[in-house]
């Protein structure tokens, strides 16, 4: 293995010693770290690299694990002895990636409950660069502030030793092991094997964590071993469940984007480590762990995947979280935060959520992040915790304008339910209102996975779908939380997609729209598993079923003139499996309901439907 040595710690020879009266220290304002003239210039930044050991190996050579680390630091760290907080981002991307061809995900023509068509394994990853500065990624933003920015690798990537698990419990264990080493207990080295001691004498022990997607989820996954010294984390669009990312309530679905992956799928993506130890990972992992464990022909939920969901270990997790996700993010899907952040609420923890209406990811506005980490790294009492808990970006808003709320979901937010009502013959519209009329009787949808959600959605008749509508909005309605469906169902065949989508119509068709203009929240689910997502059964053909499950949370204003419309179906083009078309679905309406979040309840949404709103008649 080539070796790397810390070589840049020999440039701060040759800087000027500065007079004490001349110290650059951090300086704070308004309860935000500020960008000093004495941290700006990156000509004089200090940059190494070093490997820490960890407390596991992966990679069957018996010798503890290493992850390579990249530090970047100030030169007062060195010349005037100044002590500083980290930000960490660790990444199974920063060496490169592999293939996202469709030859290499799983191929979704799959008949549901039989055994999948083989998938071919992805190419080894081409490692890109040689240099051991491993990212750049947040210099600019943290360093000039005061801080000192270490990025590493996770195992099983790049220079880090080890097997990637995507998500197992060494991909917790690594980030760990690095604060530990920030905090001066762990031990870390100039060189992957051997090599000599290094030391973080330049930290404070105080280090807070970031990034987005997978770089999000590690921070999380870091802070649930409760690990002394991460003050405090923001993940961002982090992944909280591998199963939430590729099933759904037994339905085995795929992320926005990415059809026919799977999480051996993603293994091939981010497995650029050492060549000579692939074998070994590829066969235990990949080829034996992960075969398995994740079943692709039912879609359970099981010990394999409750290993790989964060919410089962946040006993120990103690670090302040500012959660950042996107209701619109259908790649990880809203409700990985959220249900992180309902159980942050419940721990007592210092938490705050901010969402916006984009996709995937998207930090929270630098002035948040500053507040949260200045509190908490620096120790500045800003008054942070006692700000309001929930931000939420408006349609229409700059990202970094958010509107604050007392809470997520809204306080004053109400379930209210909303019944069926017959559609039109030829396959139109039936209503959606919050008053039940009886006899209603039932009606069948045929599956086509031919037809996408969008098209589904936009057309006036068909019968691959059932849509109810609500009157035309005359004023304004807010909804926040999460939806949730009852259903009542039966299937001609063992098993069938089940997909339900709640869209804003009419659908916005013009240049330069967006499907999410249009899209309210979405959900999926495995009717087989209408007892539990633990343990499905074939579907007796013609017998009824009831089953409730939640849609992906939201916060969203529907504005006036656009109908509210649940949409049921059967296959998701871009989520679900592509079974044989024809597989018809019945809905008992009278049956059916679905549970809508809104802000003052049935009151406050019936007025929206009257001919005149108060505000209208003056």
């Amino acid at each position: 293995m080539q070796r790397f040595l810390a070589a840049p710690l020999l440039l701060v020879l040759f800087l000027p010693a500065l007079h004490a009266a001349d110290a650059v220290v951090p300086v704070f304002k308004d309860g935000e770290a500020q960008i000093v003239d004495g941290f700006k210039d990156s000509d004089f930044w200090i940059r190494h690299d070093l490997w820490v050991e960890t407390e596991f190996d992966t990679d069957g050579d018996e010798n503890l694990d290493r992850m390579h680390v990249s530090v970047t630091r100030p030169r007062q760290t060195d010349t005037e002895g100044l002590k500083l907080p980290v930000i960490y981002v660790s990444s199974p991307y920063f060496a490169g990636t592999g293939s996202t061809a469709a030859e290499h995900f799983w191929d979704p023509k799959q008949e549901l409950g039989t055994e999948p068509p083989e998938r071919k394994n992805g190419p080894p990853v081409v490692r890109k660069g040689k240099r051991p500065i491993i990212s750049r990624s947040h210099l600019k933003e943290w360093v000039p502030r005061g801080y000192i920015v270490v990025h590493s690798s996770s195992p099983g990537t790049g220079l880090s030793q080890g097997c990637p698990t995507v998500g197992g419990d060494n991909e917790s264990l690594a980030p760990k092991a690095v604060v530990d080493w920030l905090c001066g207990r762990g031990k870390g080295f100039t060189e992957p094997e051997g090599g000599e001691p290094v030391k973080a004498f330049w930290s404070t022990g105080k280090v807070g964590m970031t990034g987005t997607s997978y770089n999000g989820t590690i921070p999380l996954a870091a802070a649930t071993t409760g690990v002394d010294g991460l003050e405090a984390i923001i993940p961002i669009a982090p992944n909280t469940s591998y199963y939430h990312y590729y099933r759904s309530n037994g339905l085995i679905r795929h992320p926005g984007g990415f059809i026919g992956e799977d999480i051996d799928a993603l293994y091939d993506f981010i497995h650029s480590g050492d060549e000579s130890k692939r074998e070994f990972c590829d066969c235990n992992v990949r080829d034996k762990e992960m075969a398995e464990g994740f079943d692709r022909v039912n879609g359970d939920y099981n010990d394999f995947w409750a290993g790989r969901d964060y919410l089962n270990d946040m006993e120990p997790l103690k670090a302040a979280v500012l959660m950042a996700h996107a209701f619109n993010d259908w790649n990880v899907v809203p409700e990985h935060s959220v249900r992180i952040y309902e159980a942050l609420k419940k721990k007592g923890v210092p938490t705050q959520a901010f969402f916006h209406q984009g996709g995937h990811g998207g930090p929270p506005p630098m002035k948040m992040m500053n507040r949260w980490f200045t509190r908490y790294l620096h120790g500045v009492e800003n008054d942070v915790e006692n700000d309001p808990r929930s931000w939420i970006v408006r349609e229409n808003k700059e990202r970094d304008n958010p509107t604050s709320y007392p809470e997520y979901p809204h306080p004053e937010a109400v379930a209210v339910t909303m019944h069926l009502g017959q559609t039109t013959p030829e396959g139109g519209h039936g209503d959606l209102t919050t008053t039940a009329t009886p006899q209603q009787g039932k009606e069948t949808l045929i599956d086509n996975y031919s037809f996408s959600g969008a098209t589904l959605a936009k057309a006036e008749i068909t019968d691959h779908r059932l849509m109810f509508v609500t009157p035309t909005l005359q004023q304004p309605v807010h909804i926040s939380g999460t939806p949730r469906i009852n259903i009542r169902l039966a299937c001609d065949k063992p098993a069938a997609n089940l997909s339900v989508w709640v869209v804003s119509l009419p659908w916005n068709d013009k240049r330069n729209a967006k499907i999410t203009d249009n899209i309210i929240t979405r959900g999926w689910a495995d009717p087989q598993n209408y007892r539990s997502i633990t343990e499905s059964e074939p579907l007796e053909p013609g017998r009824f079923y009831e089953m409730s499950f939640d849609l992906q949370p939201d916060d969203q204003v529907i504005p006036a003139g656009q109908q509210i419309g649940l949409m049921i179906f059967s296959s998701d083009r871009e989520f679900t499996l592509h079974p044989e078309p024809g597989t018809q679905l019945t809905i008992d309406l009278d049956e059916t309901s679905l549970a809508l979040p809104v802000l003052g309840g049935k009151e406050k949404l019936e007025a929206a439907f009257s001919e005149k709103s108060e505000k209208q008649k003056k």
